[in-house]
């Protein structure tokens, strides 16, 4: 299975009074590069929700958003600061036996003194919050792979259809190499003929010429190689996984054997041909760069 580094997911979950959104896109990137975006609360989460995404990409630049919404939050809890509420009323019972003045501390003043009545925010269960937004970011997270999967079986479909032109060429060029060879031959014999008359061609020697012109216009080792890395990259298409890396190799490759054969060609259609599969090698690579 092929994947692109495009993708997109979005999830949108709601629980009681709660509700979180989650939504990831993707472009392409060298290694993995993730940027996330969400409530502070959810800091403590970072290196998990990182963890999640491993799972589901290996490469690309991934923006990821996270807003969450709690109706339920601001509820507080309302509680007494016995320890302080002592303090004054031992402060009271000493001022009023210290200077025989009538203590007159009553309960409503003393629950309006500061710090008396204390109010606590109620904290959320970390893991029951983190159960919470782990389904959100899973959910988000399989919509998002799967849209990169669909985008990444229609660039194998589109490599595997470039390879298979790219084929037809390297057989062009196999088939008409010895007829390069031929025509040489033969314009060598012709012009030999027009500049000495009436003298025996010394064959040995044209075979000297013809094997020399033949050496170095031999695109033979080019072809074989360069039909090797059209193979193993369809194999690697075929095979699946995170081949993005080794596809792009393979694509240097294919385009340093072209430079080779379009160097040597001295045949205008072989160049054409050349030039061609240079130009096919350039739109794999630029296909190869959205691959996982």
């Amino acid at each position: 299975m092929i994947a692109s580094m495009t993708g997109f997911g979005r999830c949108e979950l709601s629980e009681g009074l709660r509700k979180v959104t989650v939504e990831l896109k993707s472009v392409n990137h060298r290694y993995l590069d993730l940027n996330i975006k969400m409530p502070k609360k959810f800091n403590v989460f970072e290196n998990r929700i990182r963890d999640v995404i491993k799972e589901y990409a290996n490469r690309g630049k991934i923006d990821l958003y996270i807003s969450f919404q709690d109706l339920s939050e601001g509820s507080v809890n309302v509680c007494l600061n016995e320890g302080l509420c002592k303090e004054y009323i031992d402060i009271f019972k000493h001022a009023s036996d210290e200077f025989g003045l009538e203590n007159d501390l009553t309960l409503s003043k003393l629950m309006s003194f500061p710090e008396v009545i204390m109010q606590e925010e109620e904290r959320p269960d970390e893991e029951e919050l983190w159960s919470f937004l782990s389904k959100a970011i899973h959910s988000a997270c399989s919509q998002f792979k799967e849209s990169r999967v669909v985008e990444g079986e229609k660039l194998k479909c589109d490599l595997l259809d470039k390879l298979n032109d790219m084929k037809k060429n390297v057989d062009f060029i196999v088939s008409k190499s010895p007829e390069i060879i031929e025509e040489y031959k033969k314009k060598l014999i012709e012009k030999i003929n027009e500049a000495v008359l009436n003298v025996q061609i010394d064959e040995s020697r044209i075979a000297t010429e013809v094997t020399i012109y033949a050496d170095k216009v031999c695109v033979d080792e080019e072809m074989v190689r360069l039909n090797s890395h059209i193979k193993a990259m369809e194999e690697a298409l075929k095979a699946g996984g995170s081949v993005g890396r080794q596809l792009d190799f393979l694509a240097q490759e294919m385009n340093r054997e072209a430079n080779t054969t379009l160097s040597k060609s001295g045949d205008i259609s072989v160049s054409n041909v050349a030039i061609d599969l240079k130009t096919g090698i350039e739109k794999i690579r630029e296909q190869i760069q959205n691959l996982e």
